[in-house]
């Protein structure tokens, strides 16, 4: 037992040690910082350049370092890395770096500790693989521990290192561009035009394209040209590499980049914040994409709503923009396009709905109904506006009916208004006087809208080009269409032709200096097919047309001739008229409660006089009846009964008996009525 006790004793003071430990380690205690050397710089291809990995403790002492260095593989490769002179002491891991992932890793440690503003880790070779800029940085779990036997981070902050790689200095002829002037930058033209400078003493060429940055051509001449020509290029970064045979000797080769971007970002989503249908009057427009091969240069973004001034070509074209984005609207329906451009040139296009609405009706506690937020009906005018508009729409509803007897009765007799009737006698008498002068004006103006016009052949205008339009639709959504001409500031006729009615329309807008063009219709269309195409009109001179687009227009909201009636307002009509129905349904069941109880209880108080009556009538009955049979019972005492006695004796009985049999049926009848 006390072998035990001992034991235990052990534990609790083990336990007690451990537990004071934990609470007397610091949480977080920063103190060194993980820089590289030099920190920048400007290299050029296949070329090396070292780089220094520095520690420096803030005048704590340290004793671990595990720390990663991440690297652009595609622009930096590791060619050696030295430890012979380092701070590092013991390494727990072999120093190491993978140049497939572009990763280097540091695990090492100083037993004694150290403390030092500027010491070396390790030195790190690189050599230039490509054109850009590369970034050396330290992944977020690199650490640094302190020399205080608890393990304490220490790592407060790194210093990481971005490098300018560039091609070496021509050697050879010096080759530019017209069409991708700038080697550093991404173009969208697959088709390449080069030219060098030439020189009397130069025999022969040699030149070669490839994906190698400082690849030398061979030794075979391609001709004298001092131009060259490449088609269908694909999408990445070429190298154009040349040299010269002079004196019979061919001299050094020439780099030059070609970057070339044809695809557009990648697809991506616009969100309204809070939501696409929502009571803030200023939500969030929120966007944002990557491009793999020239990056995201900006946006463009685009705000149309109904009833904006396009047709007129006043209405302002794509402005620049950031996400978030957020202005202040006002209620209604709201297209947004975001447009995002990579740094070629190249743009991709997304559109967005959205609504901004108001609370219509809303519960005022203890006052009365909300309006849109902006008045409170109180609930004695509330109740009294109710029943006048049910009172109106009975009204109205009997008129209408009376109206639509009056039309009918008047279809049936065929009977016309004698307004009407007039006009179509007068119609019938200038038909007879005039139709033969009719047909002959008909037939020369058909001659003249299908005769072939002289200038068709002078028009040398191109058509605009369509970029943009909304193809998919809903009658509660703006119809758009969009582009770029040929000549600038010239005159873009959009055509609209619904299928059904062969109804055309046409709109006109002003492209801007660069050419570019957008209309958006002012109007919400109606529902059914439609086509669009465009035209370009410089003074007295059209374009020949553009192709058709084909517009689908869905039935999200009725339309009643120029008016609409959207589902969401017929939706709160039904509700109105639900409420209203509840609330007559409401008053009848509290009239008919109300009466009826009213009635209950008058019959409740009748009948309870009922029965008190009758238990009085009972009361007295029997005690009428159980005196003469204590005059019978006291005969029977000194004297035999006669049977005249015997027989009246029954009869009491019988009468007592039918007397309570007659109450329970009289009360058994009221409780039935009631």
């Amino acid at each position: 037992m006390r072998k035990k006790a001992e034991k235990n004793r052990k534990y609790k003071i083990a336990i007690s040690t451990l537990l004071f430990s934990f609470l007397m380690i610091p949480a977080f205690s920063e103190a060194a910082v993980l820089s590289v050397g030099p920190t920048s710089g400007t290299f050029t291809v296949d070329n090396t350049f070292d780089v220094r990995i520095i520690l420096d403790t803030k005048g704590k002492s340290v004793n671990v370092i595990d720390a990663q260095l991440v690297f652009p593989p595609d622009k930096l490769q590791v060619v050696n890395q030295s430890a012979g002179k380092s701070i590092i002491q013991i390494w727990t891991s072999a120093f190491s770096f993978d140049n497939a992932r572009g990763i280097l890793k540091i695990q090492g440690g100083i037993p004694s500790g150290i403390q030092t503003s500027n010491g070396l880790i390790a030195t790190v070779t690189f050599r230039v693989k490509a054109v850009d800029t590369a970034y050396l940085k330290f992944s977020d779990d690199s650490e640094v521990l302190l020399n205080d036997g608890l393990g304490t981070k220490a790592l407060e902050n790194v210093s990481n290192g971005v490098y300018t790689l560039l091609l070496p200095p021509p050697a050879g002829p010096i080759v530019a561009s017209e069409t991708h002037p700038d080697g550093s930058k991404f173009w969208n033209n697959r088709t390449v035009l080069l030219n060098w400078t030439h020189f009397e003493n130069v025999r022969a060429y040699s030149y070669t394209l490839n994906n190698d940055p400082v690849d030398t051509p061979d030794d075979i001449s391609e001709g004298i040209e001092s131009s060259v020509a490449y088609k269908n290029l694909a999408d990445g970064i070429h190298y154009f590499h040349i040299k010269a045979l002079r004196d019979d000797l061919w001299g050094g080769a020439t780099h030059f980049p070609i970057s070339i971007d044809t695809t557009s970002a990648a697809d991506f989503l616009i969100e309204i914040s809070p939501s696409d249908k929502t009571i803030s009057k200023n939500p969030n427009i929120i966007f944002g994409t990557t491009d793999s091969l020239s990056g995201i240069s900006y946006y463009e973004l685009k705000i149309l709503s109904a009833g904006s001034d396009a047709e007129n070509g006043s209405e302002p074209f794509f402005m620049k923009a950031t996400s978030p984005y957020s202005q202040e609207f006002g209620l209604g329906s709201y297209t947004v396009i975001v447009r995002a451009y990579d740094n070629a040139g190249n743009w991709r296009e997304q559109v967005k709905n959205f609504k901004i609405v108001n609370k219509i009706i809303g519960i005022a506690q203890n006052q009365g109904i909300s309006i849109r937020g902006s008045f409170i009906i109180p609930w004695v005018w509330a109740w009294t506006i109710i029943f006048s508009v049910l009172t109106a729409f009975v009204v109205i509803a009997l008129r209408i009916w009376r109206w639509h007897r009056e039309i009918e009765n008047r279809h049936e007799s065929r009977q016309l208004p004698p307004e009407t009737k007039n006009k179509l006698d007068e119609l019938k008498r200038y038909r007879k006087k005039y139709g033969k002068l009719i047909v002959f004006i008909s037939f020369i103006g058909a001659l003249c809208l299908f005769s072939p016009q002289v200038k068709a052949d002078s028009v040398n205008l191109s058509p605009p080009f369509v970029q943009t339009v909304s193809r998919n639709i809903t009658n509660e959504e703006i119809f758009y269409i969009g582009g770029i001409t040929s000549s600038a500031k010239v005159d873009v006729i959009i055509y609209l032709q619904e299928l059904e009615a062969g109804q055309a329309s046409s709109y006109y807008v002003t492209s801007d200096s660069n050419g570019k063009w957008f209309y958006s219709h002012p109007n919400f269309l109606s529902a059914g097919d439609y086509l669009a195409w465009t035209q370009t009109r410089l003074g007295d001179e059209f374009s020949p047309p553009s192709p058709q687009v084909n517009i689908f227009v869905r039935e999200t909201a009725l339309q009643f001739g120029a008016s609409r009636l959207s589902y969401e307002t017929v939706y709160l009509l039904v509700i109105f008229v639900l409420m209203v129905a509840v609330v007559i349904l409401s008053i009848f069941i509290i009239f008919h409660a109300y009466h009826g109880r009213k009635k209950h209880k008058r019959f409740a108080k009748e009948l309870m006089e009922a029965e008190e009556a009758i238990r009085r009538g009972f009361a007295v009955l029997r005690r009428d009846i159980q005196a003469e049979l204590e005059v019978i019972q006291r005969a029977k005492i000194s004297k035999t009964l006669s049977a005249e006695q015997i027989a009246l004796e029954k009869q009491f009985l019988r009468d007592m008996e039918v007397a309570e049999k007659n109450i329970g049926k009289e009360v058994w009848d009221i409780e039935r009525y009631s």
